[in-house]
């Protein structure tokens, strides 16, 4: 039996509903004890606020983590079809997108471009940075309402295409991204995962896949905006970079880049629309040492400010979908 916890439960934390908030009264509480005898109630909080806060617990490194997932879920996951660089930590563990601390990482939910995503992505502060560094959160039901049918009905009818070439130096390499130097486990996983494989060379692969834009929850049925069809078009980077690769690449052979799911491309009207929306739609807090923030990741993209300092902040992802619909 668990020591009694005393927590305050904020659904209008700093006078909105994003994140909601845990507050620990007990100095030194298990987080993952506690989690583990009220992890329905953190899931009903991350679905209805869209995230919620886990403050002022004692955990104070990567297993305490670790131990605080396995509390929540049963279901870690590992991470496959990698578009960004992390370090696994332990077991479903990893460090969060290890960008250059002058880089802004944009909203997104994380792996909307596959057919099996996380339901929830769990951060964990293990060393706040000097300033910035926050982890923006996004209200991805927000988002689809201000877009409109304007925006929204060829991505709704058509979806979002995803074109990826995986090129040593410029983006992950095919073997990292896939997790094996065997030509034909990646051929294997494209075809089961509806993906389109073309080896352009032998070092360079490129890829092809066509997924919704529009998704609903699988519990509470909300519609949600739910894809990288901003995080992904080449549009998105920093001018200059953007600027350099379409210089140095033909457009056929950018790292990423989107486009309707039919090939036509996504207009710059289109892509400042869903920047607005999202920047409408954007909440942020500072982290504290200790913190472990649970998203549902259908409802709430995240991001990631430029920051100063040393920054650590792990990251983990839990209870799979489908696209075929239910538990992956």
């Amino acid at each position: 039996m668990t020591t009694a916890v005393n927590v305050e439960i904020r659904t209008d934390w700093q006078g909105r509903s994003l994140p909601a908030l845990v507050l620990s009264a007990s100095p030194g509480a298990d987080l993952a004890a506690w989690a583990g005898e009220h992890a329905a109630e953190v899931h009903r909080l991350a679905r209805t606020a869209g995230a919620v806060l886990l403050r002022g617990f004692a955990v104070t490194g990567h297993e305490d983590f670790h131990a605080v997932m396995r509390a929540l879920s049963p279901h870690i996951l590992d991470y496959g079809e990698r578009s960004s660089p992390r370090t696994m930590v332990s077991k479903g563990v990893y460090t969060s997108t290890e960008y250059p601390p002058e880089e802004r990482i944009l909203p997104h939910n994380e792996q909307s471009y596959t057919t099996d995503w996380p339901t929830r992505i769990v951060f964990f502060c293990d060393q706040p940075p000097a300033s910035g560094g926050r982890t923006p959160l996004v209200d991805s039901r927000g988002v689809l309402r201000r877009l409109g049918d304007g925006v929204t009905a060829r991505f709704r009818a058509e979806g979002v295409r995803y074109v990826r070439n995986y090129l040593e130096g410029i983006s992950l390499p095919w073997q990292e991204a896939f997790q094996t130097s065997d030509r034909s486990d990646v051929d294997e996983y494209c075809r089961r995962a509806g993906i389109t494989a073309e080896w352009v060379s032998e070092d360079q692969l490129r890829t092809a896949q066509v997924r919704p834009a529009i998704r609903s929850h699988p519990v509470t049925g909300e519609e949600t905006w739910f894809n990288h069809a901003h995080f992904f078009h080449v549009s998105s980077l920093p001018q200059d970079v953007s600027a350099g690769l379409l210089e140095a690449l033909d457009e056929e052979d950018l790292p990423y880049n989107t486009y309707y799911g039919d090939g036509g491309a996504i207009k710059p009207e289109v892509l400042d629309r869903i920047t607005a929306a999202m920047d409408a739609e954007t909440v942020a807090f500072d982290w504290e040492r200790g913190d472990v923030l649970v998203v549902d990741n259908m409802i709430t993209a995240h991001a990631r400010e430029p920051f100063e300092g040393p920054r650590r902040i792990l990251t983990a992802m839990s209870d799979p979908i489908s696209a075929t619909g239910g538990a992956a």
